[in-house]
């Protein structure tokens, strides 16, 4: 067997043209799938931070559509965001069934919200932003922090204040060098004092760094002309029994809507577990099917290495029949081209790997440099599916020409030449 080992490498290393070639296709496909799985990591790493942002005791409740409209199971949240994108207005969650919920015992606090679109002006320049309109109450349950100034206030949100705490990018891009504290902007056809900047937050496509913060009347009666809600969070004390809160939730909802049935409903109710568990099977889903189109590749290197290892069988068919000659067994052939064959595959293995990692490495440099929360790591399961796909093809694509040249008789083998 070492002998054997020692020709593999021997035959390996005289032809490094060859044995580069031969590897290819197994370095792209088990590049791709270190680079998917290291991806999907650092993916999954920035969505649970996006969560522990609302807090992962949490409850989310938003309207929708419900299924006896054309417009069947639409998320309102996203179609109201000023009413664009749907014909549907869910107008039923109001802040009466907010206040009802949060009298529920295992509720601490919670908070009600509306979005829209507007253009956020300072002097000559003007962004087209999101603004979200929301409770107080968002201070002390959002997990965001301030770069300068302060939150706004129950009475302010009360009075329809005109004040305003913007996003770090929104900040940058207004008010440039200058400080956005005590600062009036204009919001649609409003004046809005600037009060306060929170830190940069991961958030994808920028998100809440592109955004402004404002009481929740104030979005409602001065800018919506509104009297409901899009969605409310509700701070849970013991998220052990979040999803009996949700049923409890639930039920207050369709009483209130008087909704008996619950295929009907005009609302969503989830927790932050059962949005991260969707995440999952979805994301999971995702990897599966990256991970197959990589393997169309490891199976295309596979076929690679049996189309090599057969031009090696008939090149080298003089040699086999001399060696078969001074007394070299059937299994010494087997055994020196199949370990030919799995050095290729673990060769390509190798620099597979390292190739994945590095581009791994390099996803979560540009994600970082795009301010996103994003963890870098290669899962220890990934190298060991590495390696052992590298294995596995080659044995198995490396046995057809092994077998080949083991079988070949001495006499016609050495008349070759």
């Amino acid at each position: 067997m070492l002998t054997a080992f020692k020709q593999s490498i021997k035959t390996l290393t005289s032809n490094p043209v060859r044995t580069a070639l031969t590897t290819l296709g197994i370095i792209i496909g088990i590049a791709t799938v270190v680079l998917v799985l290291s991806a999907g990591e650092g993916f999954r790493y920035l969505i649970n931070s996006q969560v522990q942002a609302f807090g992962s005791n949490t409850l989310f409740a938003e309207t929708r559509v419900p299924p006896t409209t054309k417009n069947r199971n639409a998320g309102a949240f996203s179609a109201d965001t000023s009413r664009a994108g749907s014909t549907v207005a869910i107008t039923t969650l109001k802040n009466r069934d907010l206040e009802e919920i949060k009298r529920l015992p295992n509720v601490i606090n919670g908070y009600g919200l509306v979005v829209g679109q507007k253009v956020a002006s300072y002097r000559d320049t003007a962004k087209n932003i999101m603004f979200y309109g929301a409770s107080a109450d968002r201070f002390d349950i959002d997990k965001g922090t301030l770069k300068q100034g302060r939150f706004f206030s129950q009475a302010e949100e009360a009075g329809a204040a005109q004040v305003a705490v913007m996003g770090s990018n929104l900040a940058a891009d207004l008010f440039g060098a200058d400080s956005p504290e005590g600062k009036m902007f204009r919001l649609g056809n409003l004046n809005f004092q600037a009060i306060g900047v929170y830190n940069p937050r991961a958030s994808l496509g920028g998100g809440e760094d592109d955004a402004i913060f404002i009481p929740l009347n104030t979005a409602q009666k001065k800018i919506l002309g509104i009297d409901y809600l899009v969605a409310m969070i509700i701070e849970l004390k013991d998220i052990k029994l979040g999803e009996a809160t949700a049923d409890d939730a639930r039920a207050i909802l369709r009483r209130r809507h008087k909704i008996s049935d619950p295929a009907k409903d005009d609302f969503v109710v989830q927790t932050q577990a059962q949005a991260l568990d969707t995440f999952n099977t979805i994301f999971n889903g995702i990897t599966i099917l990256l991970i197959a189109i990589a393997a169309i590749s490891l199976v295309v290197g596979g076929v690679g290495i049996m189309n090599i290892m057969y031009v090696a069988v008939t090149e080298r068919t003089a040699e086999i029949g001399l060696k078969k000659a001074v007394g070299a067994k059937s299994a010494d052939i087997l055994n020196e081209f199949l370990i030919e064959s799995i050095l290729v595959t673990l060769l390509g293995g190798a620099i597979g790997i390292a190739l994945g990692s590095f581009l791994g490495w390099l996803v979560a440099v540009i994600a970082a440099a795009g301010n996103l929360s994003w963890a870098f790591t290669v899962p220890p399961y990934a190298i060991i599916l590495a390696f052992g796909v590298s294995a596995a093809i080659g044995i198995g694509f490396g046995v057809l020409p092994a077998r080949t040249a083991a079988k070949l008789d001495p006499i016609e083998a050495l008349r070759y030449e």
